[in-house]
């Protein structure tokens, strides 16, 4: 199977390269490293079945050279996270709107007749429980709270209309929270704030009152969903949901990142402006995964404790290279509880 991932040096993207190149198939990772890095892909780069450019999913060109020739695509660049700021404020599905990112991939797909799974972002406002539940919608958000919920509408209504008037073989899976090493703190990285934190014994900053809560899921558990749908005709032109099933609030996370680790930080309460994570990024809501379990047998397995020890390794190993956070060595703590 000859598969091009668009964002691929990120952190789902480098795990699903990592995932499917274990698979057998031929990898193609196409991206700008605008928040991904090669340092993700080390694993693959060694392996002959495994290609990386360099390029903007914006350029048609980039674009139809990393595509030409695949069977399947998966389109992660930019999900849960906002576009330039040129493109703020514009109304989804608008000729500038953030959607304009992802026109010279539908495009490049549509010229290799390739199977494109979207990856979408979970802070889509306006969603409604029956959307979820029957997996159609327009995409469209009734609110503009988030610039990433924005561009990801206007990403959702362009593939939908391409697999309505052109037939594009495009399914959407709108992602929950997604945790797990390789995640930083700028692109959803609450765990590894708090990890990092608590293997320094340094103070746990929890926004607001610590009450918002978020469904966490691990990216080993996302990514052979990922592909199971993107292989299941029954999905195209649906939207699902994939995420954690257990919600979570950011103070129950620290008290048992804190239980976990053996750390002595302490945890403090202050204000959302005083936090590096303000609450608001907690309000995406619960996804309703109920066709994400029947078309993509998806099984979120991995326990939340499984998650913070899983990223604490990540943190350690990535310390013993020389990347401290902020600075400070970080100890050894006992990982096996």
């Amino acid at each position: 199977m000859r598969t091009t991932i668009v964002g691929g040096a990120g952190f789902i993207g480098s795990h699903l390269a990592e995932y499917l190149v274990g698979a057998g198939d031929t990898v193609t990772v196409l991206d700008d490293f605008s928040s991904g890095t090669p340092q993700n892909l080390r694993g693959c780069r060694s392996n002959p079945a495994f290609t990386l450019h360099e390029g903007s999913s914006r350029d048609g060109t980039a674009a139809r050279r990393a595509i030409d020739g695949a069977d399947r695509v998966f389109h992660l660049a930019g999900a849960g996270r906002p576009e330039p700021d040129r493109d703020r404020g514009r109304p989804p599905g608008s000729p500038h709107a953030g959607g304009q990112g992802i026109r010279a991939v539908l495009d490049a797909c549509l010229a290799a007749d390739a199977e494109l799974l979207l990856a979408s972002s979970g802070r889509i406002a306006g969603s409604t429980a029956a959307e979820r539940s029957s997996g159609r919608s327009s995409g469209l958000s009734s609110t503009q709270r988030r610039d990433d919920a924005v561009v990801s509408s206007s990403e959702e209504a362009l593939a939908y209309a391409h697999w309505r008037t052109d037939g594009l073989k495009v399914s959407i899976v709108r992602l929950f929270t997604v945790a797990g090493p390789r995640q930083t703190r700028r692109y959803g990285g609450i765990i590894p704030d708090l990890v990092a934190c608590a293997l320094r014994n340094d103070p746990l900053l929890v926004p607001g009152d610590g009450r918002h809560t978020r469904c966490y899921s691990y990216v080993g558990d996302i990514v052979p969903a990922m592909v199971r749908i993107i292989a299941e005709p029954a999905a195209r032109g649906l939207v699902l949901d994939l995420g954690g099933v257990q919600e979570v609030s950011d103070l129950e996370l620290a008290h048992r990142t804190v239980q976990i680790l053996g750390s002595r930080s302490r945890i403090t309460l202050v204000p959302d402006g005083g936090s590096r994570r303000p609450a608001e990024d907690a309000c995406c809501g619960a996804p309703d995964c109920t066709l994400a379990r029947r078309l993509g047998r998806f099984n979120p397995a991995s326990s939340l404790d499984t998650i913070i020890l899983k990223v604490a390794k990540d943190v350690l190993s990535a310390a013993a290279n020389g990347v401290h956070a902020a600075g400070v060595p970080l100890r050894e703590p006992a990982l096996e509880g």
